[in-house]
């Protein structure tokens, strides 16, 4: 409920390594609710992001800030560009090169210990550059907070992720009439722990954050999580699940769970959506049967799993053995089954002979070689997917009604076969499936119920959480299926998921439009018109903390 005692940010900075940077899921996140903070801040909401030289979403507008900017760079030597993100909304961004903090880092990282009590000794990987990029977004923060004289506004300086985590402890050093709030949308010891195959969730609460992190070779990244996370003014995650998580792991509860939302103006509407939908099937069918020689029902079931190539916490290997089931019991389906792997792996390039086949819409009965693969890979023996698949001998036979599909490209309408986006695909499938295992959030199953496609997820993901709240009865039939998932019934879950595949194929026509409407209607309870109402109580929170704290 809306409290008309909040306080309002008079500006809000927003700093992730995925600001015009799309690489991963926080993109999504910052770039679909951008709008929503824009239309209520009018450009005094400004994302930070690295300055990469090859930022597509970016545009320099060298007349913002200009005053500012002239100050920055001569008077401060920062090195930043101004312009504005190339997303719905609009809103500002800088970008920063960072590269010349880097001679600095064992000074940087003293001060971190001697006021923080962060631990850097043992980094290795990306700590360097995600640091030196973080500690260069509170400096940026510094000088405009100081050249427009903002001491008596209230300031909010955002920061996602652990990779952010000194630009935050820096301005709380330095700058302590910002209010700084930190996000993590997923702890880092956390999915370190999921994605050494060791069980999370069997012996939760015997874990202990910082020992595991000595023992996973983890303790710089997760020291500053956790120093982050207990000494900013407000601290949220995403979900209820990595609420739990933070708590056990990072000894903090978060003081706000902020969940991921949608824009709905991604989604078309009416005929432009039909239109989709039949661009999109026509491609699926098209390659299918060029792929594997074979002829495609026009009624197809087509269904999919999509995301990072995580094979254990993403539930791929689930995925796969719940298609190999349903090949050994397609006699109970009234459909053949196209299942989609969308998954980008080591691609080299699209298959030749698969795009001959298309180019000249070649008519044949005969299958390509690896006629589950749609694209060429560097290394493709050391490949879970495929591994998994020759296994299994689920390699398209030309008598099984039951396919499987591995596209290991990035969809972005350039990947030399299907030459459409990830959501220009989205609207043709009939059904995906998300069988996650470490999952803090899912935004792979809020964006198909936005589309319109019914989706089956499980216990272990935020979002199936949030759904279950919104949805006791969990049915397929409410547009999301929720199933439970532990350590050990990873065989089990895949004959659920058989199973519902299968009672979707008896469906009607009318039965399959109620099913699609109610996921429509899931989805827009999840829509940034809504969840923003949790950034504005932590904008609140870290602004009354922030003035609490400044008090002591």
């Amino acid at each position: 409920m809306k409290d008309n005692n909040r306080l309002i940010p008079d500006y809000i900075f927003e700093t992730s390594w995925e600001v015009c940077n799309k690489v991963g899921g926080i993109y999504t996140v910052l770039s679909t609710r951008a709008k929503t903070l824009q239309d209520g801040f009018k450009d005094k909401i400004i994302f930070i992001g690295p300055d990469l030289n090859n930022n597509p979403d970016f545009k320099e507008n060298v007349s913002l800030f200009k005053a500012w900017k002239k100050h920055a760079v001569e008077s401060e030597n920062l090195k930043i560009k101004v312009g504005r993100w190339n997303i719905p909304g609009k809103p500002v961004a800088i970008l920063v090169d960072f590269s010349a903090y880097f001679s600095q880092k064992d000074q940087i990282y003293f001060r971190m210990w001697e006021k923080f009590g962060v631990k850097s000794l043992h980094a290795y990987g990306d700590y360097d550059e995600s640091c030196m990029f973080a500690y260069a977004t509170g400096l940026v923060i510094e000088s405009f907070y100081r050249f427009y004289h903002l001491e008596n506004s209230n300031v909010i300086a955002h920061f996602n992720e652990w990779m952010l985590g000194m630009g935050a402890l820096y301005l709380q050093d330095h700058v302590p009439g910002i209010a700084t709030v930190f996000t993590t949308h997923a702890t880092s010891i956390g999915r370190s722990i999921a994605g050494n195959n060791k069980a999370l969730y069997a012996h939760f609460e015997a874990y202990n954050g910082d020992q595991m992190a000595g023992e996973l070779n983890m303790e710089a990244k997760h020291s500053l999580e956790k120093q982050t996370a207990l000494h900013v003014d407000a601290f949220t995650t995403v979900s209820d699940i990595t609420a739990r998580e933070c708590a056990q792991l990072l000894n903090k509860m978060p003081d706000v769970v902020t969940p991921n939302g949608f824009e709905n103006n991604f989604v078309p509407q009416g005929r432009a959506y039909t239109l989709k939908r039949n661009a999109s099937r026509k491609k699926l069918l098209e390659v299918s049967e060029k792929l594997t020689g074979c002829q495609m029902e026009d009624d197809a079931i087509l269904l999919a799993i999509s995301g990072r190539y995580e094979y254990k916490n993403k539930g791929i290997d689930v995925f796969i053995e719940a298609i190999n089931l349903l090949r050994n019991h397609a006699n109970e389906l009234n459909k053949q089954v196209v299942a989609f792997i969308l998954v980008p792996a080591w691609t080299k390039a699209p298959r030749q002979d698969l795009q001959n086949r298309l180019q000249n819409n070649d008519i044949t009965t005969s299958p390509l070689a690896n006629p589950y693969l749609t694209h060429e890979l560097y290394e493709p023996r050391s490949d879970k997917v495929c591994n998994h698949l020759q296994h299994l001998n689920c390699i398209n036979q030309p008598e099984e009604r039951v396919k499987i599909i591995f596209v290991p490209s990035y969809l972005n309408g350039d990947d030399g076969i299907f030459y459409l986006s990830y959501y220009d695909i989205l609207p043709g499938m009939d059904l995906t499936v998300f069988p996650s295992y470490y999952e803090p959030w899912g935004y792979t199953p809020l964006e198909s119920i936005a589309f319109g496609v019914p989706t089956i997820t499980t216990n272990l993901a935020g979002f199936g959480l949030w759904a279950q709240k919104e949805n006791s009865s969990m049915d397929l039939s409410q547009g999301v299926k929720l199933v439970t998932r532990n350590d050990e019934n990873h065989f089990e879950i895949a004959e659920n998921i058989k199973n519902a595949i299968i009672k979707y194929s008896d469906l009607s026509s009318d039965e399959i439009t109620s099913i699609r409407n109610a996921a429509s209607a899931l989805a827009e309870k999840a829509a940034w018109s809504h969840f923003i109402e949790y950034y504005y109580d932590t904008y609140d929170l870290a602004l009354k903390n922030a003035s609490l704290r400044q008090k002591i």
